[in-house]
């Protein structure tokens, strides 16, 4: 019987092996299909061979191994090997691929932290999307397998394309040196977000923030109101009946066309999902205030949650300093994992003792021996060698430098497209389009992106200071934006045509306008003024048209006799306090045809109903004849007083004032059209003729700075040469010691070599020093803020101690940088004052004396 069994469990675990072989012929034959046509990618990068790139001039640690590096090496196939043996399901680690030069390399030395000095580089987003921008996306040979190459930043940078594994080890570099706690993660993910497909994607652009619903709370009401009786008709209950069933019909038909659209968006389904190898970059809470870890896409420089269903697993993740494998379950993609790198059970680290992620709130004994570890020098091979743990070798990297100009063109070519969903995203480089365009989005209606729906512009560097323009294809509406300094105060024109008296919105800027205007709003028939911060209280002015017997021959040619003629104008005021409510005016109609003048004060306090005056100006021929106020001329409520006003000589006064006001308001109107006039046509000779500003630091395509600044720096070298030599000479300060001898004797020679090396010591002691004084007064501030945070952590609040949690990951950054440059500053400190000592043995002036000495 037991041999039976035996027989049995071995033709099962043939049947098994069977099974394995042929879903893995039928993975294979799936890779080999999907390696002709895996992504849809540029002509430029399919064809381009990684090969030919030239070699020659790269450093020597790209082409060979330090012995530490060699020992990182052995450990490392030590790891894999016993990895393999406690995990032979699992697929190999990626450890030590080969560089540009064939040479192994460990992957957590290929990772070389770097702080660019660009101000948008020193946030994340800015990071990402230059990366993104920045290099062309290149697919893995195999999609199921991590590349058998990682080359290095540098190569990557230089030749602006690479796989997703070389655009993390250049994003996670320049996180690192940012601040970030980030690793490069190697792990799997779902098609689109391996191919760089995001034609089922929404664009940033048009993601709308989430709505956050507000809670309303209802209060309990302890009465209750009687339900009237049922008084409806049933003929309308009938007829409503049908009119729900009609919408309801359409309802649902356009719910079918909906599901038809939906079932168009859904993605074709993957024969290799969760199989597919991606690279991204994981950033940790804990520095530069992060408060939960997220994932960063490469390719597109978004962040995820690590919870996004995207991401369907983790192998290993690793930064500069160690490496650590994934020991968790990963079926449920990434939504279950703890990202707590100090956790031994759940992540598998290669070096131990050597890096523990800071996560968590340290003890001060714990602060006291990291201090201890980063300031101690460097030990010798041997006594490494002795003890059980080992630090991760330098970077072989050469350090990571992006010039302003490639900095500024960020985009392979300067152009760079992004197809998305119903959506088209065009990126170009300052200056490369000559009207200032530095971005497009195109949005369409359909899928197939063939109907254009509104087109979306940016600009940059323009002389007129247009920032955006929006067009709207179904509406012809064209909205544009400028920033401030625009000739005339112009913040957004929105308009269909360029003709005048066409319907336009300007905006303006009001505190840059002497009259405070914010907003005009014209058409054919009327202009709306609306007004900010103005001494008489104006805020609003309404001018209606009536219409024209003559028309417009030219649009710049017109004159008050074919000018439209005013029909009506209103001004609305706020409340002055300084006068009382029945004497200041909170609305004023001048009646132009009627000749009539109506004026409506504000309201009192506890009043319902506002004082109003209306004045019915004289004709011509009573003019003539007399100038007498008569009270029918006049209609007057007072609010809150039946007696009316008898005094016709303060009615006479201010009817006067109102037509002279009038008359001044027809020229404000017809001032007003005149700058509307104005302002088209500056904007029309504006886009005629575009002009980009240069700034006059940018002496490249700054001819006339350039040309000045050279013109001065020959004048001062024509006026100035022997002067010019001598600030270049390092000896000038000690040979004006000994007067400047044209022979020095050997005695004054000895002299000039030590006071030179004295002042150079002491001057790398006192920057040592000042150094010093900095790290430990930060170390003692720290100190005494996690005493009072241990003492008082029980009575702060959350946002205290969110407060205390920020400032004490700030001074940690702080101690860390400082840590660093005075451990470089140790290291360097000999070797410049050796380098010094040589150039002064080689300087012609002491090389006689100093030779033999």
């Amino acid at each position: 019987m037991e041999v039976l069994e035996e027989n049995e469990e071995e033709e099962r675990r043939e049947e098994e092996l069977m099974k394995a072989l042929e879903i893995s012929d039928e993975l294979h034959d799936i890779e080999t299909k999907l390696s002709v046509d895996q992504v849809c990618v540029p002509s430029d990068v399919s064809d381009f061979d990684w090969s030919s790139i030239d070699i020659s001039q790269l450093p020597s640690s790209y082409k060979t191994n330090s012995p530490r590096e060699k020992k990182v090496l052995r450990i490392a196939d030590h790891y894999l090997q016993q990895y393999t043996h406690l995990c032979p399901d699992r697929k190999p680690l990626f450890l030590y691929p080969v560089n540009e030069c064939g040479v192994k390399k460990f992957v957590s030395t290929t990772v070389r932290p770097t702080l660019l000095p660009y101000t948008e580089l020193y946030h994340w987003d800015g990071c990402a999307s230059f990366v993104c921008d920045y290099l062309t996306m290149k697919p893995l040979k195999s999609p199921l397998t991590p590349p058998s190459s990682l080359y290095s930043p540098t190569t990557i940078l230089k030749y602006q394309r690479g796989n997703c594994f070389d655009f993390s080890v250049l994003l996670c570099s320049m996180l690192i040196g940012a601040g970030y706690d980030a690793y490069c993660v190697n792990g799997y993910a779902t098609q689109d977000i391996c191919s760089l497909d995001e034609t089922l994607e929404v664009c940033p652009l048009l993601r709308k923030p989430q709505e956050v619903p507000k809670e309303i709370t209802k209060k309990p009401n302890k009465y209750r109101v009687k339900s009237l009786p049922d008084l409806q008709s049933k003929f309308e209950l009938q007829q409503e009946a049908k009119k729900k069933a009609e919408t309801e019909a359409t309802h649902k038909n356009k719910e079918r066309g909906e599901e038809e659209v939906m079932e168009m968006e859904k993605p074709t389904r993957d024969p290799l999902y969760g199989l597919r190898v991606h690279a991204w970059v994981l950033v940790l809470s804990g520095k530069r205030e992060v408060p939960e870890p997220f994932f960063i896409n490469p390719f597109t420089g978004n962040s995820h949650s690590t919870m996004d269903e995207h991401f369907l697993g983790i192998e290993s993740v690793w930064n500069h300093k160690n490496y650590w494998v994934n020991m968790q379950d990963c079926r449920n993609g990434c939504k279950d994992l703890i990202f707590d790198l100090g956790d031994t059970v759940r992540w598998e680290i290669m070096l131990s003792e050597t890096y523990k992620p800071l996560q968590m709130l340290l003890d001060a004994e714990e602060e006291n021996e990291l201090f201890d570890r980063n300031m101690d020098d460097t030990e010798d091979d041997e006594e490494e060698e002795k003890d059980t743990s080992f630090a991760m070798p330098p970077t072989w990297v050469a350090p990571i430098q992006i010039s302003p100009r490639e900095f500024e063109t960020r985009c392979s070519q300067g152009k760079k497209v992004i197809m998305y969903k119903k959506a088209k995203l065009e990126k170009w480089a300052p200056y490369l389009n000559k009207n200032g365009l530095v971005k497009r989005l195109t949005v369409y209606a359909d899928l197939r992106c063939t109907e254009v729906v509104e087109v979306k512009e940016w600009f940059k560097n323009r002389e007129d200071m247009l920032d955006m323009r929006e067009l709207n294809k179904k509406t012809q509406l064209t909205t544009e934006y400028f920033s401030p300094g625009h000739l005339l105060g112009l913040k957004v024109h929105i308009y269909k045509s360029m003709e005048p008296e066409t319907e336009r919105v300007m905006e303006f800027y009001h505190e840059s306008r002497v009259d405070g205007l914010q907003k005009r709003a014209e058409n054919a028939t009327e202009i709306k003024e609306y007004f900010v911060g103005r001494d008489d209280f104006k805020y609003f002015q309404h001018t209606e048209f009536g219409k024209r017997r003559k028309k417009i021959c030219v649009a710049g040619t017109r004159t008050d006799t074919n000018s439209r003629p005013i029909v009506q104008m209103k001004e609305c005021f706020h409340r002055n306090l300084e006068k009382p409510a029945d004497e200041d005016v909170a609305e004023r109609v001048f009646l132009i045809t009627e000749d009539m003048i109506q004026l409506t004060y504000h309201l009192k306090d506890k009043y319902i109903t506002a004082s109003k005056k209306e004045f019915f100006k004289p004709t011509e021929n009573y003019r003539k004849q007399s100038e007498i106020m008569t009270p029918e001329m006049c209609i007057t409520y007072q609010a809150g007083s039946s007696v009316k006003d008898n005094k016709l000589l303060h009615l006479y006064k201010l009817l006067q004032e109102l037509t002279e006001e009038e008359k001044q308001l027809k020229q404000q109107v017809r001032q007003s059209e005149a700058e509307v006039l104005n302002i088209l046509k500056i904007r029309e000779n504006e886009e005629a003729d575009i002009k980009l500003t240069v700034s006059i630091y940018d002496t490249e395509r700054n001819e006339k700075r350039r040309q000045q600044y050279e013109a001065m720096k020959n004048a001062m070298e024509d006026e100035f040469p022997v002067h010019e030599e001598q600030d270049l000479d390092y000896l000038a300060p000690f040979l004006i010691q000994i007067g400047y001898p044209e022979k020095m004797t050997k005695r004054q020679a000895l002299r000039l070599r030590d006071d030179c090396l004295t002042d150079f010591k002491n001057r790398l002691i006192a920057k040592a020093n000042i150094i010093q004084a900095r790290f430990e007064k930060e170390v003692e501030e720290l100190k005494k803020k996690n005493q009072q945070f241990q003492e008082n952590q029980s009575q702060l609040s959350r946002e205290e101690e969110a407060a205390f949690l920020a400032d004490y990951s700030e001074t940690m950054f702080r101690i860390h940088i400082l840590a660093l440059r005075l451990n470089r500053e140790k290291q360097t400190a000999p070797q410049k004052y050796l380098a010094l000592e040589e150039k002064l043995r080689k300087d012609p002036r002491l090389s006689v004396y100093l030779s033999h000495d």
